[in-house]
């Protein structure tokens, strides 16, 4: 009796043990890609809203971002895409929109004197077209609403627009427009 069972096995196996493997190994593999995407969206999640801080007070859009539509640049007489967002105000002073470190302070003929502050989740601020007068260097960790600078006309490529800050954004690695970020229209 028990012979005849073993039997039965070894031949259920000759015959419908590839099938098997096969539907073993579909298990196996829908089993592990559901426990990677399982894996993937159970990442602590903060309930932490980010507010944003204006980078001026009491400043206007002089220049608004456009990745579509080409804007004129009176001073280098050239139409261009105009990835940022130009404020100007009567005081002039910068601040920081958000808690970051500070990666960069640099001088480009026609971005003027700027500092780029890496903040978290990939975002990144671009701060350009201020004073010579920088006293925050590269490491020095700033928070959001912190002055950072003073607004100006060292951006020889934008001559024409007077002392303005010059606000990029890049959110990894990717031109954003700072406008979806921050209420600069009502200004």
């Amino acid at each position: 009796m028990e012979i005849e069972k073993k039997n039965r096995f070894v031949e259920f196996v000759k015959n419908y043990g590839l099938y098997l493997a096969v539907a073993l190994i579909i298990f196996i593999m829908a089993l592990s890609f559901t426990l990677l995407a399982t894996l993937g969206t159970t990442a602590p999640v903060s309930n932490s809203v980010i507010e944003f801080q204006l980078p001026m007070t009491d400043a206007m859009v002089i220049k608004d971002f456009s990745n579509t539509e080409l804007q004129n640049n009176e001073t280098l007489n050239q139409w261009e895409a105009h990835l940022s967002v130009d404020l100007a105000s009567e005081n002039g002073e910068v601040f920081s929109i958000l808690d970051g470190t500070i990666t960069s302070v640099d001088y480009d003929l026609l971005e003027g004197h700027s500092i780029t502050i890496t903040h978290s989740n990939g975002l990144v601020s671009i701060y350009s077209s201020l004073a010579e007068d920088i006293t925050h260097k590269v490491g020095d960790v700033v928070k959001a609403g912190e002055k950072i600078g003073k607004a100006s006309n060292s951006a020889s490529g934008e001559l024409d627009l007077g002392e303005h800050l010059c606000l990029t954004m890049k959110l990894n690695d990717k031109y954003v427009d700072p406008n979806n970020y921050l209420n600069l229209q009502e200004k």
